[in-house]
């Protein structure tokens, strides 16, 4: 096992790794940008160094401060978590070239698949099911419409080299093809430095769903079961649980056989994620993420593997813990991201100083965050706040401990999508499990936020009336932050 292990990233990913290699006995580095020097990611580490200004790609982006910093701590190896550089090849790399172990896959296997359409070809050669549409990127209309028609509209029109649904466009005619493309086009260039762009067909009412991938560098290969993450605003996941509300042992058995063999297909190492989209029976390769998912703590939930010990025991050398008979998921677990954003303002990021803080916690709560009362979330970053995690016996018992696990938080200062995930918990689809990636849009979820957020005005300025606080401070408070203080005392209350 490694000796010192630098951590190239912040916030709560940051502390999830730390708190592996503290149990591992590793010694850890941190290293900051200038907004980050008082985090709590930067007090938790063994040591810590500055790299930079406050955008990443000074700093979380910038391959040589990191590679310096590592050399100088003596660092044997790097984790990138996940975002900045966990998924960029010429990274994965250096590492190696400067005789420093990336936690992760080498960086010929990042690249193998950090194309869609490589990656897609790949699978496809390996027997593993794909979505039809083009083959190659496409150069110009006439073939764009000539694919198109040959798998039928709706369409979609997305960037090979990219992520995150930045970029993808549904087109359901040929007379918004061009424009589609071209714009798309333009997004990808701007956002990957690739303006290459495919055709897919478009699913109709898909499900989101992954399986999470551990593989040593002796050739063992398991799935530590699935996940769907079904609940997205654009195309970017908010709610995730394990198992999936439509897995059957016969399904989860092929479609984990097939995850492990697309692995195999790239000679994979590490941690990894195979995610497939679930429509009508069927089920088709999406993407591969060459990395621990930001929604790794619900499979860790139900299976109690740590997966962030397997990374770093995979990484020094050893050989997998675990054999595909030892996976198990006993209950079910539900994640909600609780981001610093708008729900009622397309999720627009807004982010602040937050005035106060606490978290949620009692039976079967785990909550992974790297902020507390006074920290400032930036506009240089995402907007997460925290992840809220709830394991219960049965998915009626996860949804009923997460609905009292929201009620508990207290956030003062800025905006969140709380009331949002209060709102889906509440939905009589989601409780039925009848889910899709369009369920925000479908069940008009935004509207039940309103409510919420409406409802928790009143109740706000009613509590500080009945405690004789400052009504009208109290209230705007709590307005503005779309949740009440429950169970505050006059003192409390007045702190504000």
């Amino acid at each position: 096992m490694f000796k010192k292990v630098l951590i190239a990233n912040r916030g709560e990913i940051a502390i999830r790794v730390m708190r592996a290699c503290r149990e591992l006995d590793v010694k850890t580095v941190a290293v900051y940008s200038d907004v980050d020097k008082n985090a709590l990611f930067a007090k938790y580490a063994d040591e810590a160094r500055p790299i930079g200004p406050a955008p990443a790609s000074q700093s979380y982006l910038n391959m040589d401060n990191i590679l310096e910093v590592a050399h100088k701590t003596g660092a044997e190896a790097i984790h990138p978590g996940y975002g900045f550089l966990s998924e960029n090849e010429i990274f994965a790399d250096r590492c190696k070239k400067e005789g420093i172990v990336f936690i992760g896959p080498s960086g010929k296997t990042i690249e193998s698949v950090g194309s869609k359409i490589a990656a897609k070809k790949t699978m496809k050669a390996a027997g593993i099911p794909v979505i039809p549409g083009s083959k190659n990127g496409i150069d110009d209309l006439d073939s764009a419409v000539d694919v198109a028609e040959s798998i039928g509209y709706p369409v979609i029109v997305k960037a090979s080299a990219g992520g995150g649904g930045i970029g993808m466009k549904v087109v359901r005619k040929t007379e918004e093809l061009r424009e589609t493309i071209e714009s798309t086009r333009r997004v990808a260039k701007s956002s990957f430095g690739d303006a290459t762009v495919f055709i897919e067909k478009y699913l109709e009412e898909p499900r989101h769903i992954e399986f999470q991938i551990l593989a040593d560098s002796y050739g063992n290969i398991i799935h530590v079961g699935d996940r769907e993450c079904s609940i997205q605003r654009r195309h970017q996941k908010l709610i995730e649980e394990s198992p999936s509300p439509i897995m059957t042992p016969e399904l989860r058995e092929k479609m984990g056989s097939d995850a492990v063999k697309a692995a195999a297909a790239i000679n994979y190492t590490n941690a990894g994620t195979i995610e497939f989209l679930y429509s009508k029976g069927d089920y088709y390769f999406l993407e591969m993420n060459t990395r621990l998912q930001v929604e790794h703590p619900i499979t860790e939930i139900v299976t109690g593997v740590d997966l962030a010990k397997e990374q770093l025991r995979i990484a020094s050398g050893e050989a997998l813990t675990y054999k595909q008979s030892d996976i198990q998921q006993r209950g079910w677990a539900i994640e909600c991201r609780l981001n610093a954003e708008d729900p009622l303002n397309n999720f627009t990021p807004a982010p602040g100083k937050l005035r106060r803080y606490r978290s949620s916690g009692g039976p079967g709560v785990r909550v992974d965050s790297g902020v507390h009362t006074g920290f400032t979330i930036t506009p240089y970053y995402d907007s997460l706040i925290s992840k809220l995690t709830v394991w219960g016996r049965d998915r009626n018992e996860a949804i009923a401990r997460m609905k009292r696990a929201l009620y508990e938080y207290i956030i003062v200062g800025v905006t969140t999508n709380i009331p949002f995930h209060k709102a889906v918990m509440n939905n009589e689809y989601f409780r039925r499990g009848e889910l899709t990636t369009h369920f925000i849009e479908d069940h008009n979820i935004i509207k039940e936020v309103e409510k919420i957020i409406e409802a928790e005005k009143e109740k706000g300025a009613t509590l500080a009336s009945a405690l004789g606080a400052e009504d009208k401070k109290v209230a705007a408070i709590t307005a503005a932050v779309g949740t009440y203080i429950r169970n505050a005392k006059l003192g409390e209350l007045n702190e504000h």
